[in-house]
């Protein structure tokens, strides 16, 4: 039996990096994401060591437990779509998406020396929605109603629509596009490395209206 090792070793980094990051403010700066740096100073080590820093314990807590309960999960159906590959693949779906998810700011904001964000909700989102189109009946629950959960599907849908009327209100400091990038690019890179699942998943989404109508 296969063992989500590479789940547990991103949440393992990320927990012992935050955790310095809380007790010390210059490193923390250091690894934040700034674009204005990354283009001026071709600082781009600044894209992947943002994701592993976080604002408080409630951040890291938040996206640690989304990655846990859907990295594991993600990371078994890899293992046995891909075999031997399946667990690099999937940490280059976390990467990547990590990656993705920065392109909105960085175009956004290269030329805004004080703009800077941090956290791994990018890369947790691309592992989300992998895991949505892996399985999309698979329920989720919504926060706002304790014990109350929908389909993957769906809750995916109320997601990207929600970052992205957040992101174009933009009246908040939550980088809601990198939620939006990280996501798209999750759904579709799983997809293009197995291009059956999209037809998976339309079987599966057709199936689920099919029974409720």
């Amino acid at each position: 039996m296969e063992y989500p090792l590479i789940t547990y070793a991103i949440m393992g980094i990320t927990v012992f990096t935050s955790y310095r990051a809380f007790n010390d403010p210059y490193l923390k700066q250091k690894m934040m994401f700034n674009p204005f740096m990354v283009v001026r100073d071709k600082d781009y080590q600044r894209i992947i060591t943002s994701g592993l820093i976080h604002a408080d314990w409630m951040h890291l807590l938040v996206n640690m437990w989304v990655l846990y309960m859907f990295g594991t999960m993600v990371e078994t159906y890899f293992q046995m779509l891909f075999g031997l590959l399946g667990g690099f693949l999937y940490a280059l779906v976390y990467i990547l998406g990590m990656i993705a998810s920065h392109v909105p700011a960085l175009i956004k904001h290269k030329d805004s020396p004080y703009y800077n964000s941090l956290g791994a909700s990018g890369a947790v989102s691309a592992v989300l929605f992998a895991g949505i189109l892996l399985n999309p009946l698979q329920g989720i629950g919504l926060i706002i109603l304790p014990g109350i959960y929908i389909p993957g599907f769906i809750a995916g849908i109320l997601y990207l629509i929600y970052s992205q009327y957040m992101a174009k209100r933009g009246m908040d400091n939550i980088g809601h596009d990198a939620h939006f990038m990280g996501a798209v690019f999750g759904f579709i890179f799983t997809g293009l490395l197995k291009p059956s699942l999209f037809m998976n998943f339309y079987y599966k989404v057709v199936g689920w209206f099919a029974n409720v109508i």
